[in-house]
């Protein structure tokens, strides 16, 4: 070979070999970063992504801890339906990849970036739902609806996002509006001394009463295994602090081990007899998420214990505890099956030394959806869950809802939005109030940091509640509003004395409820018989008016008819029948206690003058007896026998009397019952003589006897 080519060969043959050579390493570098993707290790993937585009940079990027963990699972199920269907540039892959990458840490900004890029290729067409979707975290909502409509509209789209941009849409419209916003809330970072040090701070919950506060964070000082390899500000630790006055926290202490360790740990709740549970996970397997147990004797913990399967399903998220009030409740998050869709929130019960027993519950619709619903706390006093979810028309990422729960009907009500500012358009989760639901805690990665998402804990002063209750007072029969009718209101629990209001010229009433109010109320009118109802102030968890109306029913002039009572034959003793009528005669009377009443007593035409008479008598009697017994005071009581002397009146089905042919009222004398023909229809007529009744006798008895 000539002496002057063979240097040149040698060239050829060293580059041919180092782009061999490097395009190896960028093969090894795609399939680093994609197991460090499937592991949920997306900051080290974006590593390896951007080695694979710029060798000559590789981004030293560590972990930041960021507990609620989307579901992967609608994710996964996307991307089936489209690798099965086509084949990408690599280079594409790569930048789609980042973006996901930058989404799934949360940072916004960069995602934005990327995915303005990848929307413009054909590869990835669902990178237009992701563009617009980032947009609304960085409160970008009407950019954002513009990506959701192109990605709708489009004529290559994935069908499992449209429902998701959909929905992401009617967020967006929701965060621009004006009512998103909730007038009065002042939200507040807490200090960086105690709470919201390090890199990461979340799920504050309360312990042993609303002056003490668990929460979870990431920062020096915090527990490992290796110091040399750890680094206690990348990995959660569960720590408390206790108030030293109204607005001041003691420092922050760190559980120590055996609850913290060199994994994560976080999200932690007590039960009321000092067990801990919280969720405990490793960045070798982020995908592996599990709620453990911790005992506490004399302020020292016996070393954690994980759930059974009521809990934690292997090869499934669970995640975020919390105990009802009473310790007889764990609720949770789980992507586990028998769900809606990803995360969901389930409840199981659980004995007092936490242990779990029976089948898990899916608190089902409406508070769990196809999307995320995560971090539940259930406030006792006002019966509503809080917790955050992706769905539920949401300002973006998770938000804050809360549902009333109906504890007579095992219901949830309504889902709502918590609104702005407690929502923003990055997560907002882990939020916690005190019993009167004046101040809470939350948390959220709504300020920028350094990493691009950092959870803080904020502090809520809640606005106001007002609870106002109004109403109108109508006459049974015109329809007609009735004015200067008296209501009474009384305290269910005694807790304040009775209080009177009347009705305006238009019947119209109203005034201003205190929040712990239960009452009783009354309408009354002279002339009318009385209406009452029960009105319930606890639990409401926003400014709200109460709607009471009352119809009151003109008190007539004959008597009126007890149906029901029945006695054993030739004689006066009540049956239990007849008690179970007279006992509602009784509810009656007490709600219209200003009444004096007689009670009478009739019998049919059979039988002398005489023993009916006194028969008569004695069974009005023992229904006076009966109803004194039960509390009437006796001088509200006449008791009248008429015997045969007053025959009912024939009446139709209506209870309207049934007229003859001359317009007259026909009496159920005997002669007439003897005029019908058939021995069944005679004993029929014959039983509606043999009737007791009532006739108001008088009024005013409470004001008499004062």
């Amino acid at each position: 070979m000539n002496s002057k080519v063979l240097p040149y060969f040698f060239i050829f043959i060293l580059a041919f070999v180092s782009i061999v050579t490097f395009g190896q390493s960028k093969k090894v570098w795609i399939n680093q970063a994609d197991d460090f993707f499937a592991k949920e290790d997306y900051a080290s993937a974006l590593k390896y992504y951007d080695k694979v585009l710029d060798d000559t940079t590789i981004l030293e990027i560590e972990i930041i801890p960021y507990e609620v963990a989307i579901s992967n699972q609608k994710l996964k199920d996307f991307q089936k339906e489209i690798d099965t269907n086509r084949t990408v540039p690599i280079l594409h892959y790569i930048h789609h990849q980042k973006g996901m990458c930058y989404r799934n840490i949360r940072d916004y900004k960069k995602a934005v970036s990327q995915f303005a890029y990848t929307s413009e290729f054909d590869s990835y067409p669902e990178d237009t739902y992701y563009y617009g979707e980032a947009l609304m975290k960085i409160n970008e909502h009407e950019k954002a609806i513009t990506q959701f409509e192109n990605f709708i509209k489009a004529e290559r789209k994935i069908d499992s996002l449209t429902k998701s941009a959909q929905l992401s849409m009617t967020g967006c419209y929701y965060a621009i509006n004006d009512k998103s916003t909730i007038n009065g809330v002042d939200v507040e970072k807490l200090d960086t001394n105690v709470f919201n040090r390090g890199t990461s701070s979340f799920a504050p919950m309360y312990w042993e009463g609303e002056s003490k506060l668990i929460f979870t964070s990431a920062r020096a000082g915090g527990v490992v295994l290796d110091p040399l390899v750890q680094n206690s500000e990348f990995l959660c630790d569960i720590y408390y602090s206790e108030k030293v006055d109204e607005e001041t926290w003691g420092v922050a202490t760190n559980f120590g081990r055996p609850v913290n360790t060199g994994n994560h740990e976080g999200a932690g709740c007590f039960n009321n007899t000092n067990v801990m549970f919280f969720t405990r996970w490793s960045d070798e397997d982020r995908t592996k998420q599990n709620i453990y147990l911790a005992r506490m004797v004399a302020g020292k913990f016996f070393e954690a214990l994980k759930l059974d399967e009521s809990v934690n399903k292997e090869g499934f998220r669970s995640i975020h505890p919390f105990v009802s009030m009473d310790g007889g409740t764990l609720f949770y998050a789980s992507d586990r099956p028998g769900g809606k869709g990803g995360l969901d929130i389930w409840k199981v019960a659980i004995d007092p030394t936490g242990m779990p027993y029976g089948e898990p519950e899916n608190l089902g619709e409406p508070v769990n959806s196809e999307f995320d619903e995560v971090t539940p706390f259930f406030h006792e006093q006002s019966s509503t869950l809080f917790f955050s979810s992706t769905g539920h028309k949401s300002i973006g990422g998770l938000d804050i809802f809360k549902s009333s729960y109906n504890r007579v009907d095992d219901l949830y009500g309504q889902v709502i939005n918590l609104g702005k500012p407690i929502n923003s358009p990055q997560d907002d989760a882990y939020m916690i109030w005190d019993s009167k639901l004046e101040y809470g805690y939350f948390s959220s990665d709504r300020e920028d940091c350094e990493a691009g998402h950092c959870y803080d804990i904020y502090k809520v002063k809640n606005a106001p509640i007002q609870v106002f209750l109004e109403g109108l007072v109508f006459d049974f029969d015109t329809d007609d509003v009735i004015p200067n009718a008296k209501l009474t209101f009384k305290d269910v629990r005694y807790a304040f004395k009775p209080f009177e209001i009347e009705t305006d010229e238009e019947g119209f009433y109203s005034l201003e409820l205190e929040r712990d109010w239960e009452l009783f109320i009354k309408a009354q009118k002279p002339s009318y018989f009385a209406d009452a109802a029960n009105v319930d102030a606890r639990g409401i968890t926003q400014t709200t008016t109460l709607i009471q109306d009352f119809t009151l029913q003109k008190i007539p002039e004959g008597e009126i008819e007890i149906e029901g009572i029945e006695y054993d034959f030739d004689s006066d003793k009540l049956r239990p029948i007849s008690m179970e009528v007279l006992d509602k005669l009784f509810d009656f009377l007490e709600i219209n206690d200003n009444l004096v009443v007689e009670i009478n007593s009739h019998t049919d035409a059979r039988g002398s003058d005489k023993y009916n008479q006194d028969l008569s008598q004695r069974r009005a009697k023992s229904c006076v007896d009966y109803l004194i017994s039960k509390g009437i005071p006796e001088n509200r009581l006449v008791a009248k026998g008429y015997g045969e002397s007053q025959p009912a009146v024939l009446l139709d089905a209506d209870k309207k009397p049934v007229l003859d042919e001359n317009g007259e009222k026909i009496i159920l004398t005997e002669k007439y019952i003897d005029s019908i023909k058939g021995k069944d229809e005679q004993n029929a007529l014959h039983q509606k003589n043999r009737r007791t009744a009532f006739t108001v006798v008088g009024e005013g008895y409470k004001l008499e006897s004062k």
